[in-house]
C-alpha cells in the first residue's frame, strides 16, 4: 500500500526540475496526480510518465499568474478525480539576476503573482474541496534565498518571506478544517542547477562542497520524499512548519555578492 493511495495532488510547475520529481514520488506512492503547468511539452511528458508508472495523471495547462487559470486547474482536478487532498506550490516566474535597485516594479509584480498570489489564490480555490474531504496537505515552497538575503533576488527573497507568512497563518485557522499547511526550503539538481553548471565549470563542485553532506540534492530522490511525508499521515501532527530540504547548506549559508561589484559605493 502506498502512502498516497487514493489520495488527489495537484502540483503546480511540475513539468521539469523539482516539480516534476515530486510528481512521480507521488506517483510512485499511489496519488492521482493533476500536472498545472504553463510549458504543454514539459507537462504533457511528465504526465505521460506518470501514467506509465501505472498513476492516474493529468496535464492541465495552467499560468499561475492567473486566478482563472488556478481556478480551472484546481475544478479540473475535482471533475476528473474525484477531490483534492493534496496542493503543493511549486512554480514561479524568474525575472532577470540584477542589482536590488535595478529590479523594476513590474519584476517584482510578476514574482508576486507567480508566488505570494498564485499560493493565495491555490490555497483559497482549494479550500472547500478539502474541507469536503474532511482535511487535507498543502506544501508550500520557501527557498534559503530569503534567509541569507541572496543577491540579485530582491523581489523573489521579499515573495519568499510572504509565502511563509501566508503558510502560517493557514496553518494556524486552518487546523479547524484538519488541514495541515507546511513549507520547505528545497536545493537541488533542476533545471537552473544544470545550466548554471555547464555555463560555470566547476560551479557544481563548489556547490556540492558547501553543504554538510558534501551533494547537492536529487529532485525526486531528495526532495520527493520528504514532500511525501508532507502529504501522508505520517505528517499527521505537523503543520506550520518550515523544513530545509538542502543537505544542510542552511547551516554554513553561503555569501552571493557577485565578483563585480565593489563593497563600498557612493
Amino acid at each position: 500500500m502506498g502512502l498516497l493511495n487514493e489520495q488527489v495532488a495537484l502540483i503546480t510547475g511540475a513539468g521539469g526540475g523539482i516539480g516534476r520529481g515530486v510528481a512521480l514520488s507521488f506517483a510512485k506512492a499511489g496519488a492521482a496526480v493533476v500536472v498545472a503547468e504553463l510549458d504543454v511539452e514539459s507537462g504533457r511528458a511528465v504526465a505521460a510518465e506518470l501514467q506509465a508508472l501505472g498513476a492516474r495523471a493529468l496535464f492541465i495547462k495552467t499560468d499561475v499568474s492567473s486566478k482563472r487559470d488556478i481556478d480551472a486547474a484546481i475544478q479540473a482536478a475535482v471533475d476528473q478525480f474525484g477531490g483534492l487532498d493534496i496542493l503543493v506550490n511549486n512554480a514561479f516566474a524568474p525575472t532577470p539576476n540584477v542589482l536590488l535597485e535595478d529590479k523594476t516594479d513590474a519584476m517584482l509584480e510578476k514574482t508576486l503573482n507567480s508566488t505570494v498570489w498564485a499560493a493565495w489564490w491555490t490555497m483559497k480555490a482549494a479550500l472547500p474541496h478539502m474541507r469536503a474531504r474532511g482535511g487535507g496537505k498543502i506544501i508550500n515552497f520557501y527557498s534559503i534565498d530569503t534567509e541569507v538575503g541572496a543577491w540579485l533576488h530582491g523581489d523573489y527573497n521579499a515573495a519568499k518571506s510572504a509565502v511563509v507568512g501566508l503558510t502560517r497563518s493557514a496553518a494556524s485557522e486552518w487546523g479547524r478544517f484538519n488541514i495541515r499547511v507546511n513549507a520547505i526550503a528545497p536545493t537541488a539538481m533542476g533545471a537552473t542547477f544544470h545550466k548554471l553548471a555547464a555555463e560555470n565549470p566547476g560551479f557544481a563542485e563548489h556547490s556540492a562542497a558547501l553543504r554538510p553532506l558534501g551533494r547537492c540534492g536529487e529532485p525526486e530522490e531528495d526532495i520527493g520524499p520528504v514532500v511525501v511525508f508532507l502529504a501522508s499521515e505520517m505528517s499527521r501532527f505537523v503543520t506550520g512548519e518550515t523544513i530545509h530540504v538542502d543537505g544542510g547548506l542552511h547551516l554554513p549559508g553561503y555569501n552571493s555578492r557577485p565578483a563585480d561589484v565593489p563593497a563600498r559605493e557612493y
